[in-house]
This record gives structure tokens, C-alpha cells and sequence, in this order.
């Protein structure tokens, strides 16, 4: 189906100028659809969804934009302002804090972190929220995904993440999904810069099991708190509030088990979510 290119106000919002600007300088290289399609490795279908501003730019396509039109960062800092576009307004101001993070504190009672997921397990987790459409959750795993770039760089932020046991045992996806997100978990529990515990059933009761909550310590020594339900949350800023916040979650450390049993009850749910064998034997 040949693509109709359609009239595009960049000014609406920064993936649409993003879009516009992506439909810009291909242009003026000369270049179809199909033709950058096959120099960035994306399919037509995408970019021509990314220039319209129907699609959140996916988080590997600005530097593939920026090596194809030899435009250094230009769209990577398009794509920065962009992606924060794909949360809700009350999520802007959190990301904000959270890219700047030097360390992040996270406790999830139902679901891995979103700086853990795969995208595998990102679609599922997503896919279950009768609101969004199909594309909606894929604009929305595309920004989970790009809230981990920050993890692969030397200035990564240092990462505490405890989560309760159930998080184990809920599925999401078929069980190669569950088995590799439980890989990409366990291999965060003890590292230089990332430590995961697990809430086991076994302790029963605590403050936090409502809901979600992050602590963000900042460059300059400062923490934010951000504590999230299932259609509300709240960024707490002031002292007195985030005091309150870090106490809980302090409580919550010294009672979650060791890193080493930890790690051991992860390795026990990848091997109840080892994939089938099919081959012949």
C-alpha cells in the first residue's frame, strides 16, 4: 500500500515535531520511505507512523536517524523531550527526577520494575489495560524501554530494588517471556550498582504491600518520593514527606530476605518457568 503523507502541525507537541522533522531531512535527502526504512533497519510501516506522530519514536531509531543524516545528536535531544510524552501528565515531573537520579530506590508488590522489564514482559503487562489500544501500549513499552538507556551508560544511577514475592508468581507472557524476565532479574540482585531483594509471603503483613513506591536521591543530596496506587500517585518533594517515605522503606529493607536468598527464590520461579523442550529427542 503506497504511503499518502499527510498534513503534520510540528507544533503540537515534541513527537510531532519529531515526525516532522524525521519527514524534513528525508526529504531533502531524497530518500522514500522504503528507502530509509531499509538504511535505519526500521520497517516502512513504522516510520511512516513515526512521521505522522502516531507512534512514539522506538529508543533505537534516533541514533539510526542521526547516523543516517549525519545529524549528530539532533535526534536523540528530539527524541529526550519526546518520549516523556508517552506518560501521563502526573508522570512528567517524576521522569524528570528519575533521569537525573544518581540513586533510585524501588519497592514493587505486583509487577517487576519498569527499569527491569523486558519488553516482552513490558507488552503483556501493558496489554492488559482495556483503555489502551494496540497502539498505545507499544507507543508506551517504547518509552519503558527508553527509561533504561540511562542503565548502560558509565554515569549510571545506583539501583536498590525490592519486590514482593508475588511478583515471581504472577505470569506475564508465555513462560520463555516469565523464564528470560526472571534471568534479566536475577542478574541485577548483586552487582556494583544494582541489588534486588524479594518481600517473601512468609513475612506476612507490611505498610508498604498497597502500592508502589520509588525514592530518587538527586545530584545535589536531595530525595524525592513517588508513591503510586492502581489510578492515583503522588510526588512528594517537601523534607518532612519523603522523611516519612525512606523510613518505610528502610523498615522494609531490613526485613526483605538477603541478596543471596534472594537470588536463590529467583533461580526457583525460572526453574518452575522453564520453557517446554519440543524439540525431538
Amino acid at each position: 500500500m503506497k504511503f499518502t503523507s499527510k498534513e503534520l502541525n510540528p507544533y503540537l507537541s515534541a513527537r510531532h515535531y519529531f515526525g516532522s522533522e524525521q519527514r524534513r531531512h528525508r526529504e531533502r535527502a531524497k530518500l522514500s520511505l522504503v528507502q530509509l526504512a531499509d538504511i535505519v533497519n526500521f520497517s516502512k510501516s513504522a516510520l511512516a507512523r513515526v512521521e505522522t506522530a502516531e507512534l512514539m519514536p522506538p529508543p533505537e531509531l534516533p541514533v539510526a536517524l542521526d547516523a543516517a543524516f549525519g545529524t549528530e545528536q539532533y535526534f536523540h535531544g528530539l527524541h529526550e523531550l519526546a518520549k516523556r510524552e508517552a506518560h501521563p501528565d502526573q508522570y512528567r515531573r517524576f521522569m524528570d527526577f528519575e533521569a537525573r537520579a544518581e540513586v533510585i530506590e524501588v519497592y514493587e508488590p505486583q509487577a517487576v520494575p519498569g527499569l527491569l522489564q523486558i519488553k516482552e514482559y513490558a507488552r503483556d503487562s501493558l496489554g492488559c489495560q482495556e483503555d489502551l489500544t494496540e497502539e498505545q501500549v507499544e507507543e508506551r513499552v517504547n518509552a519503558r524501554m527508553s527509561r533504561q538507556e540511562r542503565l548502560h551508560l558509565d554515569s549510571r544511577p545506583y539501583r536498590w530494588v525490592i519486590i514482593d514475592e508475588a511478583v515471581l508468581q504472577r505470569p506475564a507472557g508465555d513462560r520463555e517471556c516469565m523464564h528470560k524476565q526472571l534471568a534479566r532479574l536475577l542478574e541485577q540482585v548483586d552487582t556494583p550498582d544494582s541489588k534486588v531483594q524479594v518481600m517473601p509471603f512468609s513475612a506476612g503483613p507490611y505498610p508498604l504491600m498497597g502500592g508502589a513506591l520509588n525514592l530518587l536521591t538527586l545530584p545535589d543530596g536531595s530525595t524525592v518520593a513517588y508513591e503510586e496506587g492502581i489510578e492515583t500517585a503522588h510526588l512528594h518533594e517537601g523534607s518532612e514527606a519523603v522523611k516519612k517515605w525512606r523510613r518505610r522503606y528502610e523498615v522494609l529493607r531490613a526485613n526483605a530476605l538477603p541478596l543471596a536468598e534472594s537470588a536463590d527464590l529467583i533461580r526457583k520461579a525460572m526453574e518452575d518457568n522453564k520453557p517446554c523442550d519440543t524439540q525431538p529427542s
